[in-house]
């Protein structure tokens, strides 16, 4: 709601300040896009304008304040396929190590075993981790956002929990073992906190807690993972960096697309496809080049004759199927070795 009510006050109310909803034209739609793609504003953020005036139109439709949906008939950019940002296996071997070096730091490796997002990993609740079945469930987010009231968005913003945008978001990941036994590690240091904390201390129910028991918001936390970046000296890597070398890892370990794209998350496996399949293309280069043996014919040694005749100041050593090759040479060993 928040985006779209933006998108609105943003663009397009700008753009048509006084026009009515009856005399909207396609040709109108199609001018204010092209003028905002003009002006610099990426497709992605045009598609999802678009979007959003496509559903409010085609209510309008429904409702018969319009005979017909005008955004139908213009013509979208082609959406730029995002660059994504992927650890190196040493990289994320060093970040593993340096995470440990940190409180938080059993999250930076629950993302990278898990692909969540980050919203994802701050909103998650105990009761939403079976240990026992070691799975745990995606049903909630938490996330600061634009706060709304009845005079629209204003300047202020706060943390929201809420269930995720999309069906496919709300899931179920398995967890490794070792992260099972980390994640119980770490509820003992929340009773820890308490117990040091006493009535002060807040129960939340969260995963991710401060020392009071409260939540951690996204940029608090990011901080936290920035700390963790420069005692691992790879570099500034972005927190969602986490979630594409997860993607990454899987693929090239051989987990089948389907699976992947259900841990993800993703709304279908031809976007995961699509979003990672170079992945696949190197993984797929380098496992046939492990078949180049089967077809490469090994360079067998070849023995040919040397004639060696002696001489007063040694040796003249001959090579009887090649007629250049002729020599002195003041041991025979030296002159075989010329001769190879």
């Amino acid at each position: 709601y928040v985006s779209y009510r933006g998108y609105i006050e943003k663009h397009v109310a700008v753009a048509f300040p006084t026009m009515k909803l009856k005399d909207l034209t396609a040709r109108d739609l199609q001018e204010f896009y092209n003028y905002k793609i003009a002006n610099g504003l990426s497709p992605k953020t045009i598609l999802n304008i678009h979007r959003c005036l496509h559903e409010a139109l085609k209510q309008a439709v429904l409702e018969q304040y319009l005979p017909f949906n005008p955004s139908d008939a213009v013509a979208l950019p082609k959406r730029e396929k995002p660059e994504i940002e992927i650890l190196t296996c040493e990289q994320q071997s060093r970040l593993i190590q340096a995470s440990y070096q940190h409180r938080y730091g059993v999250f930076i490796r629950l993302t990278l075993t898990t692909g969540m997002r980050l919203g994802e990993v701050l909103g998650l609740t105990w009761d939403n981790i079976d240990l026992r079945s070691s799975t745990l469930f995606v049903r909630q987010t938490l996330n600061r956002l634009e706060k709304v009231d009845w005079n629209g968005i204003g300047n202020k913003t706060e943390i929201v929990m809420q269930v995720p945008k999309t069906r496919n978001s709300i899931r179920a990941i398995p967890l490794l073992s070792f992260i099972v036994k980390e994640l119980q590690e770490w509820r003992n240091v929340q009773f820890s906190d308490k117990a040091a904390i006493g009535a002060a201390y807040q129960d939340t129910g969260l995963v991710v807690t401060n020392p009071f028991g409260g939540y951690i918001e996204p940029r608090t936390f990011k901080d936290y993972y920035n700390q963790i970046l420069d005692m691992s000296g790879i570099g500034h890597y972005t927190f969602h960096a986490l979630r594409h070398t997860f993607c990454t890892r899987a693929l090239e370990k051989d987990m089948d697309a389907k699976t992947v794209s259900a841990i993800m998350g993703h709304y279908s496996v031809a976007f995961t496809l699509d979003t990672y399949g170079h992945v696949l293309d190197s993984h797929k280069r380098e496992e046939i080049m492990k078949m180049e043996k089967m077809f490469s014919t090994p360079v067998q040694p070849q023995a040919y004759p040397v004639v060696v005749t002696p001489t007063m100041n040694g040796f003249i050593l001959n090579v009887v199927d090649f007629d250049e090759l002729s020599l002195e040479a003041d041991n025979i060993t030296n002159g075989l070795t010329l001769i190879h």
